[in-house]
C-alpha cells in the first residue's frame, strides 16, 4: 500500500497585516484630503512601507496560501501605494512631464475600474470585505471626480473634501475588517461580525 503524505498549513493569516496597511494608510491620506492637515513625509513614508512595501509582502504570503484573490488585491493595492508616492516626488524633466490633473484622474480612474473587478469578487467572500471595497471603488470615484473638474476649483474641492470624508470611513471599515479576524481566531468566536451569514 501506497502512504500518502498530507501537509498542512500551519502558517498564520497574513490578510489582517494587509487590510491594516492598506486601512491606516488610506485613512492618513484621507485625514488630508478632507483638509485637516497638509500633505507631508509621514503620509509618503506610510505609503511607501505600511500600504506600500508591507501588502506586496502580504500578497506574496496570500500567494503561498494559493489565495489568488489575496494575492491580486494586496499585491496591486501595495504597488498603487508606491505608485502614488513616486508620482509625488518623481520631478518632471525634458523627456517626463511631471503628471497633470488629467493624467491623475486617468490613473484613478483605471484604478476605481479594476477595484469594480475586485468588488464583484467579494460578493463570495463576506460582507465586511464587500463595504470595504463597494467604498474603494466610491472613493477613487470621487478622486477621480476632484482631478476630472480641476479647472473648476471650487467643485474639484469639493469633490476632493468628499473623497477625504468617505476614504476616512473606507480605511476605518479596512481597519476594522483585519483587525476583527485577528481578534476573532484568538477569542475562538464572532466578537466583531466580518461574515454576512454571522452579522
Amino acid at each position: 500500500m501506497e502512504n500518502v503524505r498530507i501537509l498542512k498549513d500551519t502558517t498564520s493569516n497574513p490578510a489582517p497585516l494587509g487590510l491594516a496597511g492598506f486601512g491606516l494608510t488610506t485613512m492618513l491620506l484621507n485625514i488630508h484630503n478632507a483638509g485637516f492637515f497638509e500633505l507631508n513625509t509621514m503620509i509618503a513614508a506610510m505609503g511607501i512601507f505600511y500600504g506600500g512595501l508591507a501588502q506586496v509582502i502580504v500578497g506574496i504570503m496570500e500567494w503561498k496560501k494559493n489565495n489568488t484573490f489575496g494575492t491580486v488585491a494586496f499585491t496591486s493595492y501595495g504597488l498603487f501605494w508606491l505608485t502614488l508616492v513616486a508620482i509625488w516626488f518623481i520631478p518632471g524633466g525634458e523627456k517626463v512631464e511631471k503628471t497633470s490633473a488629467a493624467g491623475m484622474a486617468t490613473y484613478l480612474a483605471l484604478w476605481g475600474i479594476f477595484t469594480v473587478f475586485l468588488f464583484v469578487a467579494t460578493f463570495k467572500i463576506n460582507r465586511a470585505l464587500q463595504i470595504v471595497f463597494g467604498l474603494v471603488v466610491l472613493l477613487f470615484l470621487l478622486l477621480t471626480l476632484a482631478y476630472a473638474t480641476h479647472s473648476n476649483p471650487q467643485l474639484s474641492h469639493v469633490f476632493h473634501t468628499l473623497a477625504g470624508f468617505e476614504g476616512i470611513v473606507c480605511g476605518a471599515a479596512a481597519l476594522y475588517t483585519g483587525m476583527a479576524q485577528v481578534i476573532n481566531e484568538y477569542y475562538g468566536k464572532i466578537v466583531l461580525p466580518i461574515d454576512k451569514k454571522r452579522s
